[in-house]
């Protein structure tokens, strides 16, 4: 009776269109990678995008991709049906559109709980969604492996079917991840990606359930996946999060931005939230982060500090430009190049914080690359491209820094942003150590009352905190009340040794994620003991 079974299945499989078999194992590989990446935005937007989320979604993903192919391979062997087949691409289809139902209202309480670091809530939310992925990872894993034993006619030609067919299934893998990242999660959000991808899957099956004459396992399906839309729709008109003052929330094809506006102030929070990148207020200027920092840079260099000219500004982060903004009122005459490689954080920048200044030139581009095929010269570079506490690798390495020592005048400083700990200084002094070999002076202040210290580089080796001192002496009798004056008794109020560790960051070896996710670990501990 099974071998009949087995006889009368195959038969099926060779009235089935070969290109239509392809076309499913394509649609199958494409929207693996769609819910992949779509399942790192759903994290990313309340945990974060650092590399262990991200090696946590990609282990599992493969763990639940690797369960499926030895599922599928054993169920085409049991029974290698075409409506079978047909089906679980249906059923595939249902579990993905499932997962934006479900994992909305978590994260939602997710993000809540990460504002306030309920460290406990934050991680059950967090391995639940991850839970949320075995069913429809598992069942496209299981597409390929049935999908073969369909396409398999003889022995003879198994080599070259399943090469195609997996040749097929990474290409599709390969237009779902540009697909994901560059068209879909921008333009309608990752929910919505999900519930395309969900669409996506149940149309290429339904065609094959009724060729195969399964009109009312058809119509089911169909059904399932009208319902899934009117829930989505009535389920999904809500924000992404539920933050307090929040004004305005996008996904780019970077990150996810929200813009809060508490009072007056308006802030620029991405990802996860933990850090304002941007802050903004109608008629104030100093706000006491790192952002005024930037402006102190030049007056390491020896006084007078009435000789001292920024005439060229670079900003390597320019978030919703609060650093350009304080820039043109305390250098009025300087140009300033702010490179931002989200596009979409520019357009919040202008629309919500005044980045319409007419000396600043924006840059749309990568921040290595744009400041090394930049044709000028700069008195002060800002780095602050960082997203809390991670540093993109190739933005620490001494490669990088000899970039921008060539990209100096004569009196030229760098100001860059790092993340630490109270108790950690581990990154701080790594950074310290590898920019000293460029730079022959380094200095270091502690942004009071917050994780962020800025580590000021000085091309000119008779730079010191002496001249600094003299130079805010100097400034202080003839502009005491000034933005610039406010920001540099914040520096000598943050004064901090400098000091160097063993470690230097190359293009080749760097030690940076290893760095900042123990800093992130402890921070987690640290709050869970309290």
């Amino acid at each position: 009776m099974g071998m009949q079974k087995a006889t009368e299945a195959i038969s099926d499989a060779k009235s089935i269109s070969t290109w239509y078999l392809n076309l499913t194992v394509f649609m199958g590989g494409a929207a693996t990678m769609m819910v992949e990446f779509g399942a790192s935005r759903l994290l990313g937007n309340v945990f974060g995008t650092s590399n262990i989320v991200w090696a946590v979604i990609i282990g599992l993903v493969l763990v639940y991709l690797t369960l499926g192919n030895w599922l599928g391979g054993k169920l085409a062997d049991k029974d290698p049906s075409p409506i079978k087949y047909f089906s679980l691409l249906c059923w595939s289809g249902v579990a993905v559109g499932i997962v934006p139902l479900i994992s909305h209202p978590i994260l939602r309480i997710a993000a809540d709980a990460f504002d306030a670091l309920q460290i406990n809530l934050m991680a059950g939310a967090f391995f639940a969604v991850l839970v949320l992925l075995i069913l429809p990872v598992t069942l496209l894993g299981m597409i390929t492996p049935f999908a073969l034993k369909l396409l398999i006619p003889d022995t003879s030609r198994t080599g070259r079917v399943a090469g195609k067919a997996s040749a097929i299934a990474t290409l599709g893998s390969f237009l779902g991840t540009f697909l994901a990242v560059l068209v879909l999660i921008p333009l309608v959000g990752t929910y919505r990606t999900f519930l395309i991808t969900s669409l996506v899957l149940l149309l290429t099956a339904l065609p094959g359930l009724v060729c195969s004459g399964e009109l009312r396992r058809a119509a089911m399906f169909l059904s399932l996946g009208i319902i899934l839309f009117v829930l989505a729709f009535l389920g999904l008109q809500s924000a992404v999060k539920a933050s307090s003052g929040m004004i305005y929330e996008a996904e780019s094809a970077y990150n996810y931005i929200q813009v809060l506006q508490i009072d007056a102030y308006r802030y620029l929070r991405l990802n996860e939230g933990q850090g304002v990148h941007s802050i903004y207020h109608p008629t104030q200027l100093f706000y006491g982060g790192p952002w005024s920092q930037v402006l102190v840079a030049p007056y390491f260099n020896p006084p007078p500090a009435e000789e001292i000219t920024v005439k060229h500004i670079a900003i390597l982060g320019l978030a919703a430009g609060t650093t350009a903004r304080q820039a043109s009122v305390v250098y009025p005459q300087a140009q300033i190049d702010g490179f931002e490689i989200d596009p979409k954080i520019i357009e919040v920048g202008k629309q919500f914080f005044g980045m319409d200044l007419p000396n600043l030139n924006i840059y749309a581009q990568d921040a290595r690359w744009g400041i090394a095929h930049s044709d000028k010269t700069y008195d002060i570079m800002s780095v602050d491209a960082y997203r809390s506490p991670y540093i993109p690798p190739h933005l620490v390495t001494q490669e990088f820094f000899e970039i921008l020592y060539d990209k100096l005048n004569p009196h030229g400083v760098v100001a860059i942003n790092v993340g630490r700990s109270n108790a950690d200084r581990t990154l701080v002094e790594a950074m310290c150590a590898t920019m000293s070999q460029a730079f022959p002076q380094i200095f270091v202040m502690d942004i009071p009352d917050s994780m962020n210290t800025i580590v000021f580089a000085a091309k000119n080796p008779m730079a010191s905190w002496e001249n600094f001192h003299q130079n805010l002496s100097n400034l202080q009798t003839t502009q005491p009340d000034s933005l610039l004056v406010r920001a540099m008794n914040l520096t000598l109020h943050g004064k901090a040794d400098t000091k160097f560790s063993d470690v230097v960051f190359t293009d080749d070896k760097s030690a940076i994620e290893f760095i900042t996710n123990r800093l992130v670990i402890d921070l987690l501990l640290d709050t869970t003991r309290e």
